[in-house]
């Protein structure tokens, strides 16, 4: 597939000095969900545990609320960037060495499929 071999970005948000989060170097694509092995950055440490209860709330059948404030705080704060440029909608679970995620140019509609996805 065409993604695979890319290389997105994560990294913190403009405000908060767009410090490099990690990468993600796509070796798997099964459309509409990428992903790849997770190079941290400098500034995965601040958002580690985000992204542990994020998962954790994913993997609770019934959590999704809980779920939703999380994923909520994760997008506020860092952006995922694609070899074109930033995506201003995705999904995105990092556990360990793995990260794998979504993404649209448009906001995910309230129909689309459950967040774990993948």
């Amino acid at each position: 597939m065409g993604f695979v071999g890319e290389v997105w970005q994560v990294r913190t948000r403009a405000e908060a000095g767009a410090e490099p989060v990690g990468e993600i170097l796509i070796d798997d694509a099964d459309f509409p969900w990428l992903s790849g092995k997770f190079t941290p950055g400098p500034a995965f440490d601040a958002v580690r545990d985000l992204f542990a209860r994020e998962l954790a709330l994913v993997q609770a059948d019934d959590e999704w609320t809980r779920w939703e404030e999380v994923y909520d705080e994760v997008r506020r704060q860092v952006t995922l960037t694609s070899p074109d440029g930033p995506v201003p909608e995705f999904l995105l679970h990092i556990e360990g060495e793995r990260a794998w995620f979504r993404w649209s140019d448009e906001p995910f509609g309230e129909d689309e499929e459950a967040p774990d996805g993948g």
